[in-house]
């Protein structure tokens, strides 16, 4: 497929060539896309909660009172659940909410988040970016080209140059380098920044 290729300070518009396996899939698996979401929610939840099992819970382990006589039920410890300041039984403990999905999946719903952003028009092409080092050039720019919410997608490289860290300081502007491209950073972006290099090396990576 063919895509605009925004260049020169005036955005005139080129096209240029896409691969048709990453960025023109079809038709569209929002199935798949949901699933590796879902992976990356689960793999990044930290596990940490917690409640206390009765061998946990601090208190004498004496009977609280005889087991027959009293006209009460029978009990044989103050940490039971059924008092208050007992243990939980079958509570939350900490564990890895992380599960394995397999390679070829993620790698499919990568490629139809790409197919999905060309097709609403909301990957933005461009030549590279301008040098430019204060906050305010970088809003200009991104305004002119129209971005709403953008994610720019840079080398990791270039984390740390002078455009990078005035974009960084615009609002609703996210950045991630191309090492780390996933499925969940491109869905909660409105509009995904490529350079062409960057284009040409997510293609070169999907041919591995």
């Amino acid at each position: 497929m063919h895509y605009a290729l925004l260049t020169g300070p005036d955005f005139k518009s080129t096209d240029v060539a896409l691969r048709d396996d990453v960025f023109a899939l079809s038709p569209l698996r929002p199935d798949i896309i949901a699933r590796v979401v879902q992976w990356q929610l689960d793999k990044r939840r930290s596990g940490c909660h917690k409640t206390k099992g009765i061998s946990e819970i601090q208190g004498t382990t004496k009977k609280p009172y005889k087991q027959k006589g009293t006209g009460n039920a029978r009990q044989g410890s103050l940490r039971s659940p059924q008092y208050r300041g007992g243990a939980t039984i079958f509570g939350p403990v900490v564990r890895d909410h992380g599960y394995s999905l397999n390679k070829k999946i993620r790698v499919l719903g990568l490629k139809h988040a790409l197919s999905s952003k060309c097709q609403d028009q909301s990957l933005v092409l461009i030549d590279g970016y301008p040098a430019f080092e204060k906050a305010k050039d970088a809003s200009a720019w991104a305004k002119k080209l129209g971005l709403v919410k953008p994610l720019f997608v840079v080398n990791q490289a270039d984390m740390d140059a002078p455009f990078v860290r005035a974009l960084r300081n615009l609002k609703d502007v996210r950045l991630l380098a191309l090492e780390g491209l996933n499925v969940y950073s491109l869905l909660q972006a409105r509009h995904v920044v490529l350079t062409a290099a960057a284009k040409d090396a997510i293609e070169q990576r999907f041919s591995l």
